[in-house]
């Protein structure tokens, strides 16, 4: 029952315009810090929730601008047949085009049958729910649905505090269940009544004195009291409805008392089976208070595996194990755009599902660097630790992510860069120069706005760095690789790499007198790279090399090197984040 087909926003909050199709399954809705997620679910929660009103004031407007009204619009398909009723919302029911997305305000065949609610607040502040029919206008006829069908269509949310799905409050998801109603009146009357005269027949003295002041005042003002005045329980100062009832467990301990995660977890499957009565369901931090198998299971309870969803759910998270457990039809991007906010959903291709799967947490950044391999990524990391503890403020602050291609083919890199570049996110690529990518596929991801940082001609990073970096920093780099290997494994790569023809004592000797040559440069990045058995190929290793070496010898290094990595980190720091 009831399945949210379309929904507008217009000047609510930092939403000046949104318009979205949602799927009937999961909506998880992915992006930046303020890019708007959690205002989409509080303007579903207003529009659908059964509230006979809402406090808003003048933040709730776009830029505070109260003279353009706050309108959301939610277009509810699969309606029951009591929505569907021409005598009860007759000039009201639409129809909704699923492939081409459009809503018609008169009822088409072929087309489903869908209602539109819309809730209006004008600068006055007073929220006003209608449906939306224009025939119904031009006769200037208004209505809203009625206060049963709101009840039914109201979404549940899970919050950070969601415990009063436990008790049978109005609202709660134990009244969607079944038919069954709890009613404690009767009980609860008896109840107080047999405390009030429990109560009443106690002594009490510890109240006497208090007693005696009130009677004597009332006798000096003339109010009549009787002889004396008593301490007894009020009989109104106690109500009890379903509310008064929750659930508790064996041991008579309140189920409202369990942890954050373990309520999200059972509320949600009570969800699930009270899908036949409310079928939307609202969750802002789908992580909160879970650990990763637990969020794995919420998930599940949901019904993110099941073919045919059992609920529509529209969540936020800004878990990677999330973004790893849905597929990509699931998830969805939001972002500002001008003046609009644009919402995308990433897509279910092999190199978007393999792109999610490796690197999550990429998708919940705003930039992106592509790094051709580990050993990128580490120093990456390392400079910005080095600089970090100097300048004070690393890229992470700017909400960069680093994305490591594995290495292999010169375009993987684009490859993997195109799939951030279609959803919207700002991407950079940092790659070797020993083999060059197709030249049409680089153009494309440029022209696109994307941005490429190479090595120099013909190098890979190891040859940059023993090519780049001082005399002391190469000595550095030598002392670092045998700390990781050994001297003896290091000596037998520079054998292997010169024929022969250079040593590790020979290298060493240059490095004291003279300086390590351009020549013997080479070699060491030769043998500094060799597949499986590079020095520095991890990213904890080069990021010790890049925090402890490289960062503090760009100073006095190679000054096209320097730039280089200037131009990286100078696109990290104008990011958005």
């Amino acid at each position: 029952m009831a399945r949210i087909r379309q929904i507008e926003i217009e000047n609510f909050r930092a939403i000046k315009a949104f318009a979205w199709l949602p799927s009937p399954g999961i909506n998880c809705i992915i992006g930046s810090g303020d890019s708007g997620k959690s205002t989409i679910l509080d303007a579903l929660d207003y529009c659908l929730g059964a509230r006979r009103n809402i406090q808003f004031t003048d933040a709730d407007f776009h830029q505070l601008n109260i003279d353009e009204p706050i309108k959301i619009s939610v277009t509810i398909g699969e309606l029951d047949d009591s929505l569907k009723s021409l005598d009860a919302y007759g000039m009201y029911v639409r129809s909704f085009n699923a492939q081409t997305g459009l809503v018609e305000d008169e009822p088409e065949v072929n087309a489903e049958t869908v209602l539109t609610i819309r809730l209006t607040i004008e600068s006055d502040l007073e929220p006003s729910w209608t449906l939306v029919s224009e025939r119904a206008e031009a006769q200037g006829l208004t209505r809203s649905l009625s206060w049963g069908d709101r009840v039914r269509l109201a979404p549940t949310r899970l919050g950070v505090t969601s415990d009063h799905h436990l008790s049978w409050r109005r609202g709660s998801v134990l009244n969607r269940i079944s038919e069954e109603q709890a009613d404690a009146s009767a009980v609860m009357v008896k109840a107080a009544r047999d405390a009030r005269a429990a109560f009443d027949n106690e002594e009490n003295d510890q109240l006497n004195e208090t007693l005696a002041t009130v009677a004597a005042t009332a006798k000096e003002l003339g109010i009549h009291t009787g002889d004396t005045v008593k301490a007894m329980l009020d009989a109104y100062s106690v109500s009890f409805s379903g509310g008064s009832i929750s659930l508790h467990d064996h041991d008579g301990i309140p189920l409202r008392g369990l942890g954050t995660g373990s309520t999200r977890l059972l509320i949600a499957g009570l969800q699930k089976k009270a899908a036949d009565q409310s079928t939307i369901i609202l969750i802002d931090e789908l992580e909160y208070g879970l650990e990763p198998h637990r969020i794995i299971r919420l998930l599940s309870s949901l019904g993110a595996k099941e073919a045919e969803p059992p609920l529509q759910v529209f969540m936020t998270t800004h878990s990677p194990v999330a973004l790893r457990e849905l597929s990509g039809n699931q998830l969805y991007v939001t972002r500002q755009i001008a003046d609009k906010h644009d919402i995308q959903a990433i897509g279910t291709t092999h190199d978007i599902q393999s792109t999610i799967r490796l690197y999550p947490d990429a998708f919940l950044a705003p930039s992106v660097i592509i790094c051709e391999g580990a050993s990128e990524v580490g120093l990456i990391r390392g400079i910005d630790q080095h600089w970090t503890a100097t300048a004070g403020k690393s890229i992470n602050a700017y909400g960069v992510a680093l994305v490591d291609c594995g290495g292999g083919e010169a375009d993987k890199p684009y490859k993997r860069a195109a799939v951030f570049q279609a959803l919207g996110y700002r991407t950079a690529i940092v790659r070797d120069s020993d083999q060059q990518p197709n030249e049409a596929m680089q153009n494309a991801y440029i022209t696109n706005g994307g941005t490429v940082v190479a090595w120099q001609a013909g190098r890979a990073l190891e040859d940059e760095l023993f090519m780049s970096l001082t005399n002391d920093g190469v000595q550095k780099l030598i002392n670092r690789a045998i700390e990781l290997h050994g001297e003896e494994r290091i000596d037998q790569h520079i054998q292997t790499v010169s024929n022969n023809a250079q040593t590790l004592i020979s290298i060493r000797a240059e490095a004291a007198f003279d300086g390590v040559s351009r020549e013997s440069r080479q070699v060491l990045g030769l043998a500094s790279r060799r597949r499986k058995v590079g020095w520095f190929k991890s990213v904890s290793w080069m990021e010790g090399v890049g925090r402890d070496i490289v960062g503090p010898d760009l100073v006095n290094c190679d000054p096209a090197f320097k730039s280089l990595i200037g131009n990286i980190f100078t696109w990290a720091t104008t990011a958005d984040g």
